[in-house]
């Protein structure tokens, strides 16, 4: 399968770089909105089998334009959320981010009975996004877009693509409506992820590293919701 994953759209949040991660959450900036316009076209040399969103008005949204193009419906799964914030959300002051940026990054690297204060742990919060890629392989789809969360993508892409390694959602960045594909490989054990393309560059055996990034302090705003 061919698993194509798209970070929505600018949100007002993201202008005010809140750990903004409940529902119904908020909607679209008017550049959130041309983005999400400029889909159809920039995922046009797809084979698209399926949309899906999450639960989240925000990534809904910016699915419509690329359904409304291939007069598919928009498949809501409320396991596409973003990474519960816990007890930070609607917060954005530095400590806060940084509590959130280590907590994922710890999950990354494989720690994940370590809880986000006053949320879950990484065990439920990338199993809940298996069940759905799984969900998506049973059915058959060859090659479904799933309109998810900047912190969600990165995490779930790095901890399950084989040819990366944790520090590769230090080093890469994903911008509002930045498109990931990865491909399954059959393996022992189950399907494996290669991790082919990160908004639009081809992934090697090493990261993308990004030279505007130090680390996740560096990176607050892009692995914020």
């Amino acid at each position: 399968m061919r698993l194509i994953l798209v970070r929505h759209g600018q949100t007002p949040s993201n202008i005010e770089r809140l750990l903004d991660t409940g529902a119904p959450g908020p909607g679209l900036t008017d550049l959130g909105m041309a983005q999400a316009a400029a889909l159809p076209q920039a995922l046009g040399h797809e084979q698209i089998s399926g949309v899906y969103a999450s639960n989240l008005v925000r990534t809904q949204l910016t699915a419509t334009p690329l359904a409304d193009a291939l007069a598919q419906p928009i498949e809501v799964r409320d396991g596409l959320r973003e990474i519960s914030a816990g007890s930070l959300e609607m917060r954005g002051d530095s400590e806060s981010i940084q509590a959130y940026l280590r907590t994922v990054y710890a999950w990354v690297q494989g720690d994940l009975s370590l809880q986000m204060p006053g949320g879950p742990d990484g065990a439920e919060t990338l199993g809940r996004f298996d069940e759905v890629v799984a969900e998506l392989q049973r059915t058959g789809l060859e090659t479904p877009v799933i309109f998810s969360h900047g912190a969600i993508i990165r995490a779930w892409a790095t901890a399950r693509a084989r040819n990366v390694g944790p520090d590769f959602i230090v080093h890469n960045t994903l911008s509002n409506t930045g498109i990931v594909v990865l491909e399954s490989r059959p393996a022992a054990g189950g399907p494996a992820w290669e991790l082919l393309t990160w908004q639009g560059e081809a992934v090697g055996g090493s990261a993308l590293e990004d030279p505007d990034t130090d680390g996740p302090a560096a990176d607050d705003v892009e692995l914020a919701p």
